[in-house]
């Protein structure tokens, strides 16, 4: 009899473990899947430069463009803010331009529409992507720039550059103001990222990498909620 019941007691202690360790995994999954932080009422709008018939500049070694770069990187940015909870409204989403079918003063057209979309979203900060380039092929790293006078555009670029500094090598670079026509267009707090010199061959190995255009948007990304006072509910570390 008393071999019977611990039979059952045993039974019913691997039932109990059993259910114990289900709601675990379903409990971990759940965290897992809302890791990040709710929905902010944050809007970024993230500028990918150039496009279309404006390549901007090319890879020295590769000659790959810099308008597919910049998209690349603008959407590895955005599924990041989205995953933390922000509003996201892009400027652009594919290879094209935003100057329509006419090609005459085609550059004003891309810019006035891109002003536009900035103009519509009321952002809390316009982040535009680019790739440097310059006649000293030894220049290398990110580097931020924002409107002269701006103290909030100033801050913003501050935060992302300090940010990229700490966690990607040869991006100590100086933060500076530039005369640019997306962060000139509006006074919302508006920062241009050249997030390396495709001049450089070592920069141009790292942009084209699926990798380092990761890492390079995590991190303007945690750049930008640093700027914005709001911390990260999880630091992937892996980034």
């Amino acid at each position: 009899m008393i071999a019977v019941v611990n039979k059952k007691q045993i039974l019913l202690f691997i039932c109990v473990i059993i259910i114990l360790i289900a709601a675990g995994i379903i409990l971990t999954t759940t965290v897992q899947a809302n890791r990040y932080i709710p929905k902010l009422k944050y809007t970024i709008v993230i500028d990918a430069g150039h496009g279309g018939i404006d390549g901007g500049v090319a890879g020295v070694n590769t000659k790959v463009k810099e308008s597919e770069l910049n998209l690349k990187v603008a959407k590895k940015l955005e599924q990041y803010f989205k995953e933390y909870g922000f509003d996201v409204v892009m400027t652009r989403t594919n290879g094209n331009g935003l100057y329509g079918g006419s090609t005459s003063n085609f550059k004003r057209k891309d810019m006035q529409a891109r002003a536009k979309i900035i103009k519509e979203a009321k952002p809390d900060a316009v982040i535009s992507i680019h790739m440097n380039y310059f006649s000293q092929s030894k220049q290398r790293g990110a580097q931020v720039f924002y409107k002269k006078g701006n103290q909030l555009g100033e801050q913003f670029a501050r935060s992302i550059q300090q940010t990229l500094a700490l966690n990607i090598a040869h991006c100590n670079r100086l933060y500076l103001s530039g005369d640019y026509y997306i962060v000139n267009c509006t006074d919302y707090p508006s920062v241009i990222v050249e997030c390396g010199f495709l001049s450089n061959s070592d920069d141009e190995a790292l942009l084209i990498s699926e990798d380092y255009q990761q890492k390079l948007a995590y991190h303007i990304m945690l750049g930008c909620m640093k700027f914005l006072d709001v911390a990260p509910y999880e630091v992937d570390a892996s980034v």
